[in-house]
C-alpha cells in the first residue's frame, strides 16, 4: 500500500496499516496485519491505541479516533517512514566520460564531497558537474576498491558502488544518531 493509499477506499485495511506502522513507534502498540478484516486484533490495537493517545476507550474508531490515527502516522512517517528512493543515476546505459559535463556529475561529487572527511583516499570535491581532476580521481579509486578497471569513467557499477558507500557511512550513521524522542516531543495534547 502506497503511503498516499491509506486514506482511500478499504477503511479497516487502512487503519489496520497505519496502526501496524505505528507499532514500529510504540512498543505498547500491537502489530496488526492487513487482512481487511475488523478482528480481535484489530480491536485490541484500537483500543491500546486510544489507551495511550486517545481517550475513552471505546473501541469503537470513531472520526476523533480516526483522525488522531491519522495525525500520529502522518507524525511517524514525518520522522521516521524511509525516504522514497530518488533514481538519479539514468536506466539507460549511460555513462560520463572524462571531461564531459553533467547534473548526474554534481550529485556524484556530491556524495563524494560528503565522504571525504570520512574516507582515507577521497579527495575534496567541488559540486559543479564537471568530470574532470579530483572528479576523475575520486572514481578510479572507488573503482579500485571495488575490483574495478580504474577508468575514471562514471558508470552504473560505479555509481551502485558510491551509494553503497554514502548509505553505509552518510544515512546509516545518522540513523543511529538520532534520538527516539520524536513522538514524545510531538505528542497531542
Amino acid at each position: 500500500m502506497t503511503q498516499e493509499a491509506y486514506l482511500l477506499g478499504q477503511p479497516v485495511s487502512s487503519l489496520q496499516y497505519m496502526l501496524g506502522e505505528l507499532s514500529y513507534a510504540h512498543e505498547q502498540l500491537p502489530f496488526v496485519a492487513v487482512d481487511g478484516v475488523f478482528g480481535e486484533e484489530t480491536l485490541e490495537a484500537v483500543m491500546v491505541f486510544q489507551r495511550e493517545f486517545s481517550p475513552p476507550v471505546t473501541g469503537r474508531v470513531d472520526q476523533r479516533t480516526w483522525d488522531d490515527i491519522v495525525y500520529y502516522f502522518r507524525l511517524w512517517e514525518r520522522e521516521r517512514a524511509h525516504p522514497r528512493p530518488l533514481r538519479a543515476f539514468p536506466p539507460r546505459p549511460f555513462q560520463v566520460e572524462t571531461g564531459q559535463q553533467d547534473d548526474v556529475m554534481a550529485l556524484v561529487q556530491a556524495m563524494f564531497r560528503s565522504l571525504s572527511g570520512i574516507l582515507e583516499g577521497i579527495g575534496p570535491e567541488v559540486t559543479h558537474g564537471y568530470h574532470g581532476g579530483q572528479s576523475v580521481e575520486n572514481v578510479r579509486w572507488l573503482q579500485g576498491i571495488s575490483g574495478m578497471e580504474q577508468t575514471g569513467v562514471m558508470d552504473r557499477f560505479t555509481w551502485n558502488m558510491l551509494v553503497r558507500l554514502y548509505d553505509l557511512f552518510i544515512v546509516r550513521r545518522r540513523e543511529l544518531e538520532q534520538p527516539d524522542w520524536y513522538m514524545e516531543e510531538n505528542r497531542k495534547k
